[in-house]
């Protein structure tokens, strides 16, 4: 059993996971942005089935992170780049990419993005603590993602590929971007194929713990992202100037 939190109450210790389930914490509390920006901070987020589970909250060990600056591209995806017209935003349809991501897959019987993970995010994103990157091709979006930044830390939540290999470069968009924007690691919570295929890596928890001591102040404050369109050449280019 887990303990079951009143909204406001603290985490518990991380260390007291489960194992089985990997990383299930705790259940209950609420999607505040105090909540959130709380659980973040200590590597604890909130994932489960809306229609069937109250809010559950995970600190699965290992952790699955990116060194974006080590982000792998594939010769493949390399002769994409180079061939694609995109352009690139940040932050510019974040609802958007929220219910791209949330819409029915092939591969999955669900979505855990409910109307209330919609809320509780966009509610970060209008305080400046969640942000997505788009990539769009033709007018129409191609690929994106979203997470949240605080401090030096980005948590991945969700990406979406509308359009072949467009989770990908939208990947590819936020490494070159990384810099300017002072974001040190990507956590991208649990290992999947597509995520190791680019170069993630598993970290023990007390290692991504100290990660998080010292790139998180003990009150983050908003991030500012790029509000500019960006040609997909200029993107790179910049990438190399940082």
């Amino acid at each position: 059993m887990v303990p079951w939190l009143e909204p406001g109450e603290p985490f518990p210790d991380t260390r007291l996971a489960l194992t089985d389930p990997d990383g299930l914490l705790a259940a209950g509390s609420d999607l505040s942005p105090d909540t959130l920006l709380r659980a973040y901070s200590t590597g604890i987020f909130p994932w489960y089935d809306a229609e069937s589970q109250p809010i559950l909250w995970w600190s699965p060990a290992p952790r699955c992170v990116i060194q974006l600056e080590q982000l792998h591209v594939s010769r493949s995806l390399a002769r994409h780049l180079r061939r694609a017209d995109f352009t690139v935003t940040f932050d510019r349809a974040f609802e958007t990419v929220m219910r791209t991501c949330a819409a029915p897959r092939q591969d999955e019987a669900g979505t855990w993005i409910s109307e209330d993970m919609l809320a509780a995010y966009c509610r970060l994103h209008e305080l400046g603590y969640a942000h997505s990157v788009e990539i769009w091709q033709n007018g129409a979006l191609a690929g994106c993602l979203y997470g949240i930044q605080l401090g030096q830390m980005f948590f991945g939540e969700s990406m979406a590929s509308p359009q072949r290999n467009g989770s990908k470069v939208a990947l590819v968009a936020l490494r070159n971007f990384a810099r300017k924007m002072d974001i040190q690691l990507l956590d991208a919570q649990i290992e999947n194929p597509h995520l190791m295929s680019m170069g993630a890596e598993m970290m023990p928890r007390s290692a991504f713990e100290a990660h998080l001591q010292r790139w998180i102040p003990s009150q983050p404050a908003p991030s500012h992202w790029p509000g500019d369109r960006f040609d997909w050449p200029d993107l790179q280019a910049a990438h190399q100037a940082f």
